[in-house]
């Protein structure tokens, strides 16, 4: 007789908080040991780390539970709570992903308890060796409490295991059902997959469940959760063996039962798949009436005809399924390299094009590509059996997943990187190109895709891409900003038939937030009639651009730029700009990798008055948070960061680096003409609050602040409703309207598919921008604009109605804000603002703004 094989494995405890036993979980599938044997902890902190060193080899796309496979083949299932996965991941962060190694007291998922315990069961954590056959037997601690790496249980267990599934090459003599719906609320999680297992180890026969082109073993609850079948998803039960048929019967009827899960009706789940959600167009967005026309939102301005190119950026579905380990790794190795000896091709064709800053994108994707950490879970992805394309996409998403989710926004922000990164060596090793957009466009192309990457905006050569057209992204968004700086014409938020068009003549009318499709000769020649007016009004514009931009019944519009750094201030004279409108400081913080000395700001802050040759300078306080981390200075993570802690509240909450700015501005005073302004002001305490320590900083330098304007910014509603309450106490408000919009009409600018409807002369926009220019003339203040609405031909007429003194716009378009001021008369704009104010939408304004520019252009 051979004696059995064993092991002895010393679990230890993953979280600290009370030890309890499996029977005192409230959860029958853990209480009576169907999903497997071990113990539990009642957890106090927020933590959960591994109890042995091991391998992950699944973290749940809802994060409550973890598995790990020893060294020695045992596997673990780490659940945490009851009825958790109802949850779908929130208030659970992964610390680690799928194929990393890890020793024991490794941390594993990070846990918002309170978050948790609000909507679970149970808080009751199991650790549990799933396989019970293998199980000889399980001591556990005599401890009541226990801390993260104190002993939990001892287990002794034989060696190997029988009863491993059918190899993948054998399915196809197997067995097979109908497909049969899941009809479980929230799919098979741990509850139902130890049903189901319990049901296929009654029979003899090898059980098989399989999900679209996935397979695992039926007994193994583990795999079960892991093939993540959802609510209304279909599945297959495959069975080889004497008595298949049984356990088919068996197996299929529990599914179409729910397994004795509570909830599951069959109906509920038809009624899902019957439910077609793209049944209908969206409303939200306008339809095409005219036929051969497709409308949108202007993102960058301008007139264009050209021949429509449809990015395809979506990879076709790859297989989880391997043909070899060493073909595998062979073709992940040498996609990886390609990507990279691509990658710094393209750094150091940019830096010898003087594009420093467009280099640095595909820097930080280097570091991405080189990360070694990516490339070994990817690696042990494929020594399990994974295809190369499976194993790399999982390696890409978990870790982008793990970026996005830190507390650190600049390396959450990376994840956008990782992803745009990873979907290189995706495409190599779907066998296509690297990059969804050809580098050799056409002459002539107008780019059409459902959304760009700010990469792959930065890669286009304007003298061959005169226009771009995408169904998602804003006009705010970083790939229209540059559109806009790249001088190409582009459209956003149409309607997605335009992905259907390719090779498609087109005339993009961005004004007229127009596509037109296949247009007539005469089209064509309005078009080049239009451009060679625009090209003769352009060239008037820059020969007056130094007269002052006064209207026709002789009032003064003070035209300024919006800059960063000297070299702008440079620019800016050079086009006829009055004054700086806006001095975005944070330019200097973004391109510090620590806190620039107070030295540093006071002569950045002279360059650009010396290059301003006296101008007045409007410089607006560090505007950092929301979209706009700084990684040395630690801000906390927030659900909403944009109703968070940014602007000015930065400042008032980390008062040491609001002085140390305002007294290196008060320093560099005495070179030129210094206002200072106040970012995302809402309150008279907060404003009261900043100019307090800008007294206080004054005094201490013996600087007179008589001499030097004192503003804010007025860019959400509670300061544009309150304008009057806080004129007494500023010397001009400058109206961002680019954040104004956004918290006006509750869409995130950055958002990709709403982002196309927020748009800047919504009615509710423009009453409060009157009610901002009432309360400061009242009070005897002026009022500017430096949000994007300024430099905008449709949006000019309005502000000088409804009563802004200052348009503070890009530095290229300033000639033609003058020239277009010069043509208005401040009576009939008051007129068009009255109008505008009263109009249902943004629409309808922008159809009264395209009447107006009919008939002053017929003049």
């Amino acid at each position: 007789m051979t004696a059995t094989k064993s092991a002895v494995l010393q679990l230890l405890s993953p979280m600290t908080g009370i030890a309890c036993p499996l029977a005192q979980v409230p959860d029958p599938a853990f209480a009576q040991r169907l999903v497997g044997d071990g113990y539990a902890i009642d957890p106090t902190e927020s933590l959960l780390c591994a109890p042995c060193d091991g391998t992950v080899t699944q973290v749940h796309p809802a994060c409550h539970a973890v598995t790990l496979t020893t060294d020695s083949g045992a596997e673990l299932l780490i659940h945490v709570g009851v009825d958790t996965v109802k949850l779908g991941g929130e208030g659970f962060t992964a610390r680690v992903q799928q194929g990393e190694r890890v020793t024991a007291k490794t941390p594993l998922l990070e846990l918002d308890l309170d978050r948790i315990a609000m909507k679970a069961r149970s808080l009751r954590t199991v650790v549990l060796l799933t396989d019970q056959d293998r199980i000889l037997s399980l001591t556990p601690t005599e401890e009541a409490f226990v801390r993260v790496g104190d002993p939990l249980f001892s287990v002794e267990f034989k060696a190997s295991a029988d009863g491993d599934a059918p190899a993948a090459q054998d399915l196809e003599s197997m067995q097979a059902s109908e497909s049969v719906r899941i009809i479980n609320p929230v799919g098979l999680h741990a509850r139902p997959a130890a049903a189901l297992a319990a049901i296929a180890k009654r029979f003899d026969s090898a059980v098989l469940l399989k999900k679209d082109e996935s397979v695992v073993n039926a007994r193994s609850v583990v795999a079960l959760m892991g093939l993540n079948v959802a609510f209304a998803d279909e599945v297959q039960v495959l069975a080889q063996g004497e008595d298949a048929e049984a356990a088919i019967r068996a197996v299929v009827a529990g599914l179409e039962s729910g397994l004795g899960e509570a909830g599951a009706e069959p109906g509920r789940a038809e009624a899902q798949a019957e439910l077609d959600l793209y049944a209908e167009p969206s409303l939200l967005f306008a339809q095409d009436d005219e036929e051969g026309t497709l409308r949108g939102v202007e993102a960058a301005p301008g007139q264009v005809h050209g021949t429509l190119f449809v990015a395809n950026s979506e990879l076709p579905q790859v297989v989880k399924q391997g043909s070899g380990v060493g073909q595998e790794r062979e073709a992940l190795t040498q996609a990886v390299e390609t990507a990279g000896k691509t990658l710094e091709e393209t750094v150091a064709d940019l830096r010898a094009k003087g594009m420093g800053q467009k280099a640095d994108i595909f820097v930080a994707h280097q570091e991405l590509l080189s990360d070694p950490d990516l490339f070994d879970a990817a690696m042990a992805a494929i020594a399990q059996g994974q295809s190369a394309g499976y194993a790399w996409a999982e390696a890409v998403s978990e870790q982008a997943k793990q970026l996005a989710s830190m507390d650190n926004v600049v390396l959450a922000g990376r994840a956008a990187d990782l992803r745009d990164v990873g979907e290189r060596v995706s495409r190599l090793l779907a066998g296509l190109p690297q990059r969804a957009i050809p580098s050799d466009l056409p002459a002539g192309t107008i780019l059409v895709a459902r959304e760009l990457t700010p990469s792959d905006t930065a890669e286009l050569d304007p003298e061959r891409v005169v226009g771009m057209v995408t169904v998602q992204g804003g006009s705010a968004s970083h790939s229209a900003i540059l559109a806009r700086a790249l001088g190409i014409a582009a459209l956003t938020g149409v309607d997605e038939r335009v992905l259907e068009l390719h090779d498609t003549p087109a005339l993009l009318d961005t004004g007229a937030g127009l596509l037109s499709l296949n247009p007539s000769g005469a089209q064509l020649m309005a078009l080049a009639q239009h451009q060679e007016q625009q090209a003769q009004r352009d060239a008037e514009a820059f020969a007056s651009k130094d007269e002052p931009a006064i209207t026709r019944d002789g009032v003064r519009i003070e035209v300024a730029g919006n800059i960063a750094k000297a070299e702008d201030a440079l620019k800016l004279v050079a086009n006829g700009g009055e004054a700086v409108g806006l001095l975005r400081t944070e330019f200097l913080y973004e391109a510090s990798p620590v806190f620039p000395s107070e030295s540093e700001q006071e002569q950045s802050i002279r360059a650009v008055l010396a290059a301003l040759e006296s101008r007045p300078l409007v410089v607006r306080t560090l505007d950092v948070g929301g979209d706009k981390p700084l990684p040395y200075l630690p801000l906390p993570k927030e659900d909403n960061p944009f109703l968070g802690e940014r602007g000015l509240r930065v400042g008032l909450d980390k008062p040491v680096v609001l002085r140390q700015q305002l007294r290196a501005l008060l320093k560099a005073s005495d070179a030129g003409r210094v206002r200072i302004m106040f970012p995302m002001v809402s309150s008279l305490f907060e404003l009261k609050l900043a100019k307090r320590i800008l007294a206080q900083e004054a005094e201490a330098l013996g600087v007179n602040l008589d001499d030097i304007e004192v503003g804010i910014m007025i860019e959400v509603p509670s300061a544009a409703l309150m304008a009057d309450v806080l004129a007494p106490h500023v010397d001009f408000f400058s109206i961002g309207t680019n954040d104004l919009t956004q918290y006006t009409l509750a869409i995130d600018r950055g958002h990709p598919k709403l982002a196309a409807i927020a748009d800047g002369l919504h009615p509710a926009v423009l009453r409060l921008i009157k009610a901002t220019t009432d309360a400061a003339r009242k009070a005897g203040k002026w009022t500017g604009v430096c949000g994007g609405l300024a430099g905008e031909r449709d949006a000019v007429p309005l502000l000088v109605g409804l009563g802004v003194d200052e348009l503070s716009c890009s530095v290229p378009v300033i000639p033609q804000v003058k020239q277009q001021v010069r043509n208005l008369s401040r009576e009939a704009c008051e007129s068009l603002a009255d109008a505008a104010m009263a109009c249902a939408d943004a629409a309808e304004v922008r159809a009264q703004m395209q009447a107006f520019h009919a008939t002053l252009d017929g003049h």
